[in-house]
């Protein structure tokens, strides 16, 4: 019984040390860490080396995407999934915008049997600091519509920082191919199989290192897909 921690990094050395110390830091329950990259010369792949090896740390693995043409955070996530050996598993972001301290009281109800729980920026004593407004705007329109329209529970659909148990993931085929849409695709199934879902809430800041690669426009269209799809299929 246990977690595995997915970080999909691209260039993200400024960060990542600082995210892996307060990983092993704030969680407490047992857990391992799979840090997911695409390039060798990635200067983030020698920070995590070097910081396995002066911590002796044999929980973090350092693995290259292996998914279609290796490049990408969908296919990061894919390969992050595919190496998880624990009974849940978690994405959470190198620039440490998500609360990692909230992984603890994810786990606690996965125990009391849920399936999917979700970091919720949007319900009551949810927060979300800093980023792009019309970004923000969009994903607090689409989790709270989605809330109250099509019954899902969770006022943040959208939010990638989510805990799911392992059956889940290994239930569902992911069509999504852009990037972070999948974590909207994967809740949409999942409650449409039956899957028990719930949320807590959590503090969402925008990262102050480096610069963001969400493709907000890009995606978009994707984002739409599964929304609509989790609208008329409640």
């Amino acid at each position: 019984m246990s977690i595995s921690i997915v970080i999909p990094v691209f260039y993200e050395e400024d960060n990542i040390q600082a995210a892996l110390r307060k990983i092993n830091q704030v969680v407490k329950t047992d857990h391992e860490i799979l840090v997911i990259y695409d390039l060798d010369n990635d200067p983030t792949v020698n920070v995590v080396k070097n910081y396995i090896r002066l911590n002796k740390n044999k929980r973090i693995s350092l693995i290259k995407n292996s998914y279609g043409n290796r490049r990408g955070v969908m296919n990061a996530i894919r390969t992050g999934f595919k190496n998880a050996k624990r009974i849940s598993v978690v994405v959470t972001m190198a620039d440490l915008s998500d609360d990692v301290a909230a992984i603890d009281k994810m786990y606690k109800l996965l125990q009391n049997k849920f399936d999917i729980i979700c970091a919720s920026r949007y319900m009551p004593g949810g927060n979300k600091i800093g980023g792009p407004f019309i970004k923000t705007l969009l994903s607090k329109f689409a989790g709270i519509s989605l809330h109250f329209f099509a019954g899902m529970p969770t006022h943040d659909a959208t939010n990638a920082f989510k805990l799911y148990r392992r059956k889940v993931l290994n239930s569902i085929t992911i069509e999504s191919t852009g990037g972070f849409e999948y974590s909207l695709e994967i809740l949409a199934k999942a409650k449409r199989l039956g899957y028990k879902i719930t949320e807590i809430p959590t503090t969402w800041k925008d990262r102050e290192n480096g610069k963001s690669r969400f493709k907000l426009f890009q995606w978009l269209p994707s984002y739409l897909r599964w929304y609509l799809f989790t609208i008329f299929n409640f």
